[in-house]
């Protein structure tokens, strides 16, 4: 199982501070992972023929690109990675960091340890979030970096700079990390894939909330990364096992579904139970499960409208316009009163949390804002 990186508890000195990064592709994901980097303070440049870069962020050449930086990010597909890095390589100045973002580890750890060894530092890391979910505000953000024995210092530095973004890092072994995600990762993309070819209508209205959540994975796949389907599989070594696994269970539930009830035999009733919730009410259990994804997801929802509020903090601070609107306070309270009222809410209750959230704005915007 994945567990947090640990600290060396103040045995040694802390890491090099990363300061810079290079990437060397900078498409959808790249380009929203260097959105964060620049958030927190670290400089970003970027190499990628096939992607616009503004500015001063634009680097015209791989030689361009790596000078100066503490670390160069691969954020190439799988396939490419190889390529990619052996093109690095001759450009790299000693004791600078490479390290990968992608979803598969065996295949870019191995690809590392054979082109930079032990000369040049790397590690194998994936930050588990993309583009749609880093917009939708999804928190907490989680990555795996792989231990790195023959460069630790490398590796420690890098879980520093993801924890800097506010990532939650964990530690998993290539091999591990490849298993869990061809069962986790890899099979909802597959899942995805054969409803969406079936034509199951993940738009419709009236579908049940059993179905709901089936229908939320389908989206988040296509959104986020739906054209890693094929490489997600065919470079996870452990994806084959996956499928056939899902797929040899599907076929059995099958199988056994296509037998009636008067001629099915004790065992093939058996093998169509679903592991009830034990001794709790069921009702009970599942009201409060929904409680806790709805609460998780009005979480999420407060921390995508703090990184917007800090977005119209900046826009703010460029025209001089004071922090506090209380025009447009007080039209914000009277339109969720009365959308409350529409919905059968007391609206002097949810006017008491905008509220809360209002005077959280406001400080959010105000620390942005002071020098």
């Amino acid at each position: 199982m994945p567990h947090s990186l640990p600290h060396d508890g103040g045995a040694s000195a802390p890491p090099a501070r990363i300061g810079k990064v290079a990437f060397l592709g900078y498409g959808r994901f790249g380009a929203a992972l260097g959105s964060l980097l620049r958030d927190a303070g670290i400089a970003v440049r970027a190499y990628d023929p096939g992607a616009e870069i503004l500015g001063a962020a634009r680097a015209a050449s791989l030689p361009e690109l790596v000078a100066g930086a503490d670390l160069v990010l691969v954020a190439v597909p799988v396939p490419a990675m190889r390529e990619a890095i052996g093109s690095l390589r001759p450009h790299l100045a000693p004791g600078q960091v490479v390290a990968d973002v992608g979803s598969v580890k065996t295949v870019p750890a191995q690809a590392m340890a054979e082109l930079l060894g032990a000369q040049q530092p790397w590690v194998a890391t994936h930050p588990l979030f993309g583009p749609a979910s880093l917009a939708r505000g999804e928190r907490p953000l989680r990555a795996v970096v792989c231990p790195n024995p023959a460069h630790p210092d490398a590796a420690r530095r890098v879980v520093a700079l993801f924890e800097r973004i506010g990532c939650q890092v964990l530690e998993q072994a290539p091999e591990e990390h490849d298993r869990v995600m061809a069962f986790t990762h890899a099979l909802a993309f597959f899942i995805a894939k054969g409803m969406l070819d079936a034509g199951v209508p993940a738009g419709a209205p009236y579908a049940p909330p059993s179905f709901q959540g089936i229908a939320h994975t389908i989206e988040t796949v296509r959104v986020d990364a739906g054209h890693l389907f094929a490489a997600l599989h065919r470079e996870n070594p452990f994806a084959g096992e996956a499928r056939r696994r899902l797929i040899n269970a599907l076929v059995s539930i099958d199988r056994t579904l296509d037998v009636s009830t008067e001629d099915a035999a004790p065992e093939d009733i058996a093998a169509l139970a679903i592991p009830d919730l034990g001794s709790l009410s069921p009702e009970l259990r599942e009201t409060r499960e929904l409680i806790d994804d709805l609460d998780m997801e009005l979480v999420r929802l407060l921390a995508r409208r703090s990184e917007l509020v800090q977005r119209a903090a900046r826009a703010k601070a460029t025209i001089g316009a004071a922090v506090r609107d209380p025009v447009r306070e007080t039209r914000l309270m009277e339109s969720r009163r009365r959308c409350a009222a529409e919905l059968g809410l007391d609206p002097d209750g949810v006017a008491e949390v905008f509220e809360v959230i209002l005077r959280h704005s406001r400080s959010l915007q105000e620390r942005r804002s002071s020098p």
